[in-house]
């Protein structure tokens, strides 16, 4: 008999297991927006507004044989799942990828797909009026949102400042050594090593004077907060001895499953099984999960199965474009530098490969 799988949460993994499963098993996908956000692009976008159609994807066409439903889930147990107006979604086996959350530019909050659409539009408006721009926030969205306004607009005087000593203490030395020397000749100026203490907002952009902790006074145009994602984990909090870890996600067992439910994993941002918080992580965890459903589907005992192996602290790849002809990225073996962060990443931000996978063109 074929089982049902649900999947919550139509991002990166979402989308890539709910593909690799459809026909093997009944699919069916739960997503409250009605397109997929081709998040790795959103940077871009507030620079280049006019690529947003093509980084909103419709859901339509991703499955031939299973189906998405577009809905709000509520609740999960271990027979399925409870959607907002209280309609039930049967499962055998229930997989939890509800992502995480970030400034109402770069991804989806309450106000969905048109909230995202607005702020988007809103930011790129105050970039483009501002002549004097502070980025807080030196991981990967801060610094590529530097590296694509200096690229875009390279008259802006723009500002990248970093609580850190160095850029991405914890990736391998080289990743800052490279990209430091190539923010400054686009004409970004990084500060080090000193924390925004009077911020606005830690999510909106505003206008002000930025008050750091090594006693320096910024003036700006605008200010851009870009501190870090947080879990989307309440659905997960709420089983049955699950447990919070960082950044409000919530610890797996080495089988990917959060709580004393057997048929109940969960995988991406909101899950902590070792892996970061990036989209490099989800591509080691969906074929797992994939192969793992397959196998359960069929009778076999999970504990039969291999467990999933996180990427190694330290070692998970990371790219970071500086707009489209810039970077650098860590690539396991070997730190790469501009040409061939832009081949893999830089020039397209992902737009093709996600279109393709939502069977989009």
């Amino acid at each position: 008999m074929t089982k049902t799988i649900a999947i919550i949460g139509g991002g990166f993994l979402g989308a890539e297991l709910a593909k690799a499963l459809d026909g093997t098993a009944n699919v069916i996908l739960i997503e409250q927006n009605s397109h997929f956000v081709t998040a790795t692009a959103m940077i871009r976008a507030l620079v280049q507004p006019a690529i947003l159609d093509q980084v909103l994807v419709p859901y339509d066409k991703l499955l031939k044989r299973g189906k998405v439903i577009a809905a709000r889930a509520e609740g999960v147990d271990g027979a399925g799942v409870t959607l907002a107006d209280g309609s039930r979604i049967a499962a055998d086996y229930i997989v939890v990828a509800t992502g995480s959350t970030n400034a109402p530019m770069f991804k989806p909050a309450s106000a969905g797909i048109t909230g995202l659409r607005e702020a988007s539009t809103r930011v790129h408006a105050q970039i483009k009026a501002a002549n004097r721009i502070v980025v807080v926030g030196a991981g990967a969205v801060g610094t590529e949102l530097a590296g694509e306004i200096a690229h875009h607009m390279p008259g802006k005087k723009v500002t990248l400042i970093s609580s850190d000593p160095t850029l991405f203490p914890m990736m391998p030395a080289k990743l800052g050594a490279r990209l430091l020397p190539q923010l400054r000749a686009m004409g970004v100026e990084v500060i080090l090593g000193a924390k925004a203490e009077n911020l606005q907002s830690l999510s909106e952009p505003h206008v002000g004077t930025l008050r750091l902790s090594n006693g320096q006074e910024l003036a700006a145009d605008l200010i851009i907060p870009a501190i870090g994602s947080r879990a989307n984990s309440d659905l997960l909090a709420s089983l049955p001895g699950a447990e919070t870890s960082t950044s409000g996600r919530i610890k797996t067992d080495c089988w990917m499953r959060p709580s004393s439910l057997p048929n109940v994993f969960a995988a991406g941002d909101a899950a902590d099984m070792g892996d970061a918080m990036t989209i490099v992580a989800t591509s080691r965890q969906y074929p797992w999960l994939a192969k793992t459903l397959t196998a359960l589907s069929t009778g076999k005992d999970l504990e039969s199965r291999k467990p999933y192996s996180p990427w190694t602290k330290g070692k998970t790849p990371l790219l970071v474009p500086l707009g489209p002809k810039r970077g650098a990225a860590f690539l396991i073996l070997f730190t790469a530098g501009g040409f061939l962060t832009a081949l893999i990443k830089g020039k397209t931000v992902f737009v093709g490969k996600y279109r393709k996978l939502l069977r989009q063109g």
